[in-house]
């Protein structure tokens, strides 16, 4: 794997990284509830030394009854600030899920204007299988200035998502699983209908990962979404179920050089709500 300080980077990378000044660490983990799994515990029992644990449920639009949207500039900013990662720093975001939810954190600072971003490659479960060090003590944090610059088009909402469908100016693209997608399987979150928003394809994100949890080549990469008969030359829109796993997909189209891309933040879980918003089922 090539290692690019914006996009991805390697566990051997961040090891010989590992104490340079302007480098911070994030613990991006998260998880479904039906896991019964709780992050921030397992971040205080072991993480990469120096980590700072990002909470995305914490970390968001609280005025918003959807799970875990984009955060406002102003409270990306003071939490940020608070956990000193401000300015000319070097941010590397790592998960322990199965949902690679790094990916989201890597996006959300890409839409506030911070692009010397990446995610660790494999996460902590391949850190850990290379016995590299881990700690169990949170880092010192101090104050850090942060400027930040919102990209809005990065982000659409279910009004752009909607017109996008109609007009088929854009490729959504969704990284559910398949049977999901199809409709074939019960939504996790209670009353959502199930199926696909209209004209969408299907990547599921797992396909753009090893069995270890590494991301596969950009070539690779780039079959998965022809397969899948996404048209490269079009803007894409990312989505899922709550907007975790689109962020693995806008990952990936930025490895293989597709800047056109945002992603739907609301997802199936706002999309599936509406009743008056019409689903497709079945193969795209």
């Amino acid at each position: 794997m090539q290692d690019d300080p914006k996009t991805l980077v390697s566990t051997d990378w961040l090891a010989a990284h590992l104490n340079d000044p302007d480098l911070r660490i994030l613990d991006a983990s998260w998880h479904m509830p039906a896991t019964g799994r709780d992050a921030r515990a397992e971040y205080d029992a072991a993480h990469v030394p120096g980590a700072r644990f990002f909470d995305i449920d914490a970390i968001a639009d609280q005025r918003s009854a959807l799970p875990h949207m984009a955060p406002p500039v102003e409270m990306f900013i003071s939490r940020m600030r608070a956990m000193g990662v401000g300015d000319g720093h070097q941010v590397v975001v790592y998960d322990n899920s199965d949902a690679r939810s790094a990916a989201r954190v890597w996006w959300t600072f890409r839409l506030m204007g911070k692009t010397d971003v990446a995610v660790l490659d494999g996460g902590f479960a391949k850190w850990q299988a290379e016995g590299r060090p881990v700690e169990d003590m949170p880092p010192v944090m101090r104050d850090r200035h942060i400027t930040v610059q919102r990209q809005a088009g990065l982000v659409r909402d279910v009004t752009q998502v909607a017109a996008a469908s109609k007009l088929g100016d854009h490729q959504i693209v969704d990284a559910r699983a398949a049977d999901r997608f199809r409709g074939e399987a019960p939504e996790p979150r209670p009353g959502l209908r199930s199926g696909h928003i209209p004209g969408a394809r299907n990547v599921p994100f797992g396909r753009l990962l090893n069995a270890d949890g590494t991301m596969r080549p950009p070539a690779e990469l780039r079959a998965e979404f022809e397969a899948a008969g996404v048209d490269l030359k079009q803007p894409v829109i990312t989505s899922c179920g709550s907007g975790i796993t689109a962020a693995v997909l806008s990952l990936a189209l930025e490895r293989i050089g597709h800047r056109n891309h945002s992603l739907y933040d609301g997802s199936w879980t706002e999309w599936g709500s509406f009743p008056d918003l019409p689903i497709a089922t079945g193969d795209a």
